[in-house]
């Protein structure tokens, strides 16, 4: 019996038992920890480049969206003030009532501009088009009538769009000395974007500039018709009051244009960098108490 059990353990100590290069494939095929299915490890990294929610694969799509709402928004501006549309439709009032004073008397050359602007209304609100600069324009050919009918002259027509356009070009200029520059004002209110570019100096000078290229236009309106009002030249009146309307406006649209975009350039970079300054202090916090 003693040589039996002596055999056995012989046995054990020889080899019969599993060693360790034996029991390795079991582990790494099938042990719950090892490396073909650790959630840790490299084969399935849950939060690895593959499945990143919050890495660079999705910052694509999300500049994307940024770079089209600006565009839906710099649309919606151009159709506040009117669009191409609105420049066409403004000038039917003027180009009527200078016709029609011509050809009849003062009466008839208001009665047309009035009946051509509410026309102009009724249509635009048919066809389902922006309302504001409609409305608006109706009032301001009512306002015009009523100050030609005033004064019995047909320069008395455009007396009231001269003396808006000084009025405008003071206030812009006002709003740039006091550091709220109307573009930048109703840019952002209208985009929702808050008042953080007043913090930052290149944006508010590039909105500055935007509103001085704007005021420049409305003196330059007031400077020209005025002499022309002060000359009683009522046909040139009529064409300066088109030319220097939406077309001249639309220079002034391409500097507010591109004080948009350089603001929200600056904007965004700053963003950048201060999520990156934040991530920095917090890897040299983890640094020094790990």
């Amino acid at each position: 019996m003693a040589d039996r059990v002596e055999q056995a353990q012989a046995e054990a100590e020889s080899g019969d038992a599993p060693s360790d290069t034996a029991a390795a494939p079991i582990d790494s095929g099938g042990n719950p920890s090892g490396d073909g299915a650790n959630p840790d490890g490299g084969g399935a990294h849950a939060d690895g480049a593959g499945a990143q929610p919050d890495g660079t694969g999705g910052a694509a799509p999300a500049d994307a969206a940024a770079e089209v709402r600006r565009k839906v928004d710099e649309k919606s501006l151009l159709e506040q003030m009117g669009g191409v549309t609105g420049m066409v439709y403004s000038a039917i009032p003027v180009i009527v009532f200078v016709l029609a004073n011509s050809i009849g008397n003062l009466t008839i050359g208001i009665w047309s501009a009035l009946v051509s602007a509410a026309i102009i209304t009724v249509v635009r609100v048919v066809r389902k088009e922006t309302v504001q600069p409609a409305v608006s324009g109706f009032f301001g050919v009512g306002i015009a009538a009523f100050i030609a009918y005033r004064t019995g002259e047909a320069r008395g027509f455009f007396l009231w769009g001269i003396w808006v356009s000084l009025v405008y070009g003071g206030v812009f200029v006002t709003s740039v000395l006091v550091r709220w520059p109307l573009v930048g004002v109703a840019w952002n209110l209208l985009n929702g974007s808050g008042m953080a570019w007043r913090k930052d100096k290149p944006s508010l000078r590039a909105y500055d500039i935007a509103t001085l290229a704007c005021a420049v236009v409305f003196f330059a309106r007031y400077t020209v018709q005025q002499w022309l009002y002060a000359e009683n030249l009522t046909g040139w009146l009529a064409f300066t009051k088109i030319a220097m309307g939406l077309p001249l406006f639309g220079l002034a649209l391409i500097v507010v244009i591109w004080a948009i975009r350089r603001s929200e350039r600056r904007l965004k970079a700053l963003a950048a960098e201060r999520i990156e300054t934040e991530a920095e202090i917090e890897q040299r916090l983890r640094e020094k108490y790990s």
